[in-house]
């Protein structure tokens, strides 16, 4: 619902869109699919927000200033529209007339095909370029690590089980300790039943690539927070696979984002909580340095504990299941039950969760910053 404000237009919350957004089980219409697939153009198609979009067109072709071009005057609604982008967000442009609108579609049109690189940089790639190598270099590194190598992580002295993710086309000794997506999700680590992926910005094809052949039709449930057309092209993207299923983060407040990074693995042998810094996209993965967090295997508690059994000193396992809780979500019950009927009491770190919402009393030390806060008194 768009209403009118002292600064422009702005929408309401997710929590008014019709039923048919709001429902939890999320299957492609026929319509949406076919919307989604028309006037895709080449380069990464990932459903992310309009913020993660235009970072992508920044990213691809960065603003190139000429001193001789360069106006001394800035007018005030161009003033007002540079400082809100600073601020990570923007609001409405009801301020432009639409001629003014369709010139900056047009330039943006413009801008987004052309893609030159300088002579003086010949490695410089263009985004289709880039993401053909990237393409290369994950052909060429389809295995994970070596088997002692990884069994070695997982059984070494890291008290706190934090890792950093592998770099192409460095010296090996400088990756010892890393971890790649296709480590994660590899046998060595436990004999895949299904998972639980949270995240931000998703390609669901190259997501279900880093999977084992032998794990890739498990059921596979995405958590995600996209509306309307993202959410249809994310759908879409999942059409071929059937094993895959989809839960929407319900956010209430109008500037909400769902950036969770979070992997949910059951084994045969357990469960595993893996708590990351990157996005579901093949550039995340590749030559960036991420962080992982990534759990002991938790075995299952003897059948009819009840109470906080398998409970840690840091309260782990309350507060992930608190958190879970949050979402609201009948689809995800199916992970809380599978929590608490797990043992995390080996869990050497506290968790902090965010989620959105207005919050009074004690209320107001479960999340954030002030979570944060009472941990470190």
């Amino acid at each position: 619902m768009l209403q009118e404000g002292a600064h422009g237009r702005w929408t309401v919350s997710s929590s008014d869109e019709s039923t048919e957004e709001n429902s939890d089980s999320e299957k492609p219409s026929t319509s949406s699919l076919l919307d989604a697939g028309r006037g895709r153009t080449s380069g990464p198609q990932y459903p992310c927000s309009e913020a993660r979009k235009a970072a992508h067109k920044r990213k691809a072709s960065p603003l190139k200033l000429s001193d001789t071009k360069l106006s001394t005057e800035i007018p005030p609604a161009e003033k007002q529209r540079a400082s809100q982008e600073g601020l990570g967000w923007c609001l409405s442009s009801s301020d432009e007339e639409p001629e003014d609108q369709e010139k900056h579609a047009h330039k943006e049109t413009v801008k987004e095909e052309k893609c030159d690189v300088p002579k003086e940089h010949p490695l410089n790639l263009c985004k289709g370029d880039e993401l053909s190598e990237i393409q290369k270099a994950e052909d060429n590194d389809e295995m994970p690590s070596e088997a002692q190598d990884t069994w070695d992580l997982l059984n070494g002295g890291n008290t706190f089980r934090f890792f950093l993710t592998k770099v192409r086309g460095i010296e090996q000794s400088y990756n010892s300790g890393a971890l790649h997506i296709k480590d994660i999700l590899s046998p060595l680590f436990g004999t895949l039943v299904s998972s639980a992926q949270f995240n931000y910005c998703i390609d669901v094809g190259w997501l279900v690539k880093q999977y084992p052949q032998e794990f890739r039709k498990k059921p596979l449930l995405i958590v995600h927070g996209e509306k309307r057309e993202s959410k249809a092209e994310l759908l879409a993207q999942a059409r071929p696979y059937e094993n895959i299923s989809f839960c929407q983060a319900k956010l209430d407040i109008a500037f909400g984002t769902h950036h969770t990074k979070m992997m949910l693995l059951l084994y045969e042998e357990g469960l595993r909580v893996v708590i990351h810094t990157s996005n579901l996209i093949a550039e995340d993965w590749h030559q960036k340095t991420q962080g992982i967090w990534l759990s002991p295997l938790y075995p299952r508690l003897p059948q009819g504990t009840t109470g906080s059994a398998g409970e840690s000193e840091t309260n782990f396992k309350s507060d992930l299941i608190s958190y879970l809780m949050a979402y609201n979500s009948p689809t995800l019950k199916e992970w809380i039950d599978l929590i608490q009927e797990h043992d995390l009491s080996e869990t050497r770190v506290y968790l902090l969760g965010s989620t959105p919402g207005r919050y009074q009393g004690s209320d107001k030390e479960k999340w954030g910053h002030l979570r944060l806060r009472k941990v470190l008194k």
